[in-house]
């Protein structure tokens, strides 16, 4: 990185595990533990950015195991100052569709024993986080834009609600999170917000919606996840492909 050029990264959710290509990337280590995967580098225009896969490149990692502080202390010690977290999550709201895609704008966290912080044992400093705002505005308003740049459809707004995981929410489960005010749920999106902002980074989702929540759609959960995945999948990287196509023209 050279100048005062950012230095971007991409967490790749369910359904990317080959994301990066076929090159072994860089293998590292952090005072956390080894990241989920290996930091591979994508070139999208002229733009390099570095990508790890959170559940691992085989897939074999769940959410409540993810080691989240290895993943983003990899990612800061590469210089990276900016995170675009792709999520795939299940819709509660009527409003969003299943192969539509959600960059959220709060979320609420239901998630237990998980390591929530880098201050997860007694330090020499301490930062209460201000977490208002959860994610980054100006990294939500960029995708948002490059969504629109790429005629895709692109929600603006939305709570996403983060769950324990592995299983999915039972129907009342469900219930409890649509009267809480969540429209999405998803199991990743948290502690990696808040460490993020722990760390000084901005961080925003770029959410996938592959299916509807228990109790909200008239299909079987999984039935059509596969092209519900696809469809989100190409649209979510005609947005990234505009999003760095932008960078570089500015």
């Amino acid at each position: 990185m050279t100048g005062s050029r950012q230095q971007f990264a991409i967490i790749a959710g369910s359904g990317f595990a080959k994301f990066g290509g076929d090159s072994a990337g860089e293998s590292v280590n952090t005072r956390f533990g080894a990241p989920s995967s290996p930091l591979k580098q994508l070139q999208f225009a002229n733009h390099s950015v570095y990508v790890i896969v959170r559940h691992g490149e085989d897939h074999d990692i769940p959410p409540h195991a993810i080691n989240y502080a290895a993943n983003l202390v990899a990612l800061k010690d590469a210089g990276v100052d900016r995170v675009i977290a792709i999520n795939t999550v299940g819709a509660i709201s009527r409003e969003y569709r299943p192969g539509q895609l959600v960059v959220p704008e709060q979320l609420i966290d239901y998630t237990w024993g998980r390591v929530h912080s880098i201050y997860y044992e007694p330090c020499a400093t301490l930062d209460h986080i201000d977490f208002t705002d959860p994610f980054s505005p100006g990294l939500r308003s960029m995708l948002l834009e490059a969504a629109s740049r790429a005629e895709t459809e692109c929600h603006d707004g939305g709570v996403y609600g983060v769950t324990q995981g592995p299983r999915l929410e039972t129907m009342r489960e469900v219930d409890k999170l649509e009267r809480d005010g969540v429209d999405i749920v998803g199991m990743t999106a948290m502690p990696e917000a808040a460490i993020a902002r722990e760390l000084g980074m901005d961080y925003a989702c770029l959410s996938l919606v592959v299916n509807m929540a228990a109790g909200r759609g008239d299909k079987a959960i999984h039935e059509d996840i596969e092209d519900s995945t696809m469809t989100a999948k190409m649209q979510a990287m005609r947005v990234l492909k505009a999003f760095f196509q932008r960078l570089e023209n500015d």
